[in-house]
């Protein structure tokens, strides 16, 4: 007998682990948060449309800080790139958006994925203890229909739904097609993070 794992759906996580990532890590908060104290149009937005502080979209052409994390990202995206096995041989990955998240107690993000990007991730600046992890659905869901319950101790591979622990230092990458959420956050403090959108000229 012989079984197959076929359509495999890839995650990407690792520490940033670069030179100085401590040190980055410290300004980006920094900026974070005095970001937030001066966008009062972003603040005012956020509060219309989003369940926490969304800043602008493009943070990597507006901040030597955060261009200085899109390189260092720009690193291991290459190296998920080679894992899917992408032909990038005729056109540039390069990041096209990258914002800031910064989620209070009550806040949630509910499931959506990133239109017209290749790979998308976030990158966790602040985590407190107890904080929402990034929770992924199987893309194949929504074609289950006759399927039973996985058992309480199935495979993640199995499982319709896998959370990946968000922390301080860490990133996460997957394909932009993948439905993800944030659950709500119950953690006293802030969690703050970067998400961004990498996309295939």
């Amino acid at each position: 007998m012989r079984i197959e794992r076929l359509f495999p759906t890839l995650v990407y996580r690792a520490p940033l682990r670069m030179r100085g990532s401590a040190a980055l890590n410290a300004r980006l908060l920094r900026e974070c948060q005095q970001l937030r104290a001066d966008d009062g149009a972003g603040r005012r937005w956020s509060a219309r449309h989003y369940p926490s502080y969304g800043s602008a979209h493009r943070m990597q052409r507006l901040s030597p800080t955060f261009a200085a994390l899109a390189r260092a990202l720009d690193r291991h995206v290459v190296r998920f790139a080679r894992t899917l096995q992408f032909d990038l041989d005729s056109r540039t990955l390069a990041m096209t958006d990258c914002w800031v998240n910064i989620m209070g107690r009550g806040a949630v993000h509910g499931p959506h994925l990133h239109p017209l990007s290749t790979i998308s991730g976030v990158y966790y600046v602040a985590v407190p203890a107890g904080a929402a992890g990034l929770k992924f659905e199987d893309p194949r869901l929504e074609r289950f229909m006759a399927a039973p319950p996985r058992t309480r101790n199935a495979r993640r591979a199995n499982r319709p739904w896998i959370t990946i622990p968000a922390r301080t230092g860490q990133l996460v990458l997957f394909e932009s097609w993948l439905r993800h959420e944030v659950p709500i956050s119950r953690a006293a403090r802030e969690r703050v993070s970067i998400s961004f959108n990498y996309s295939w000229f």
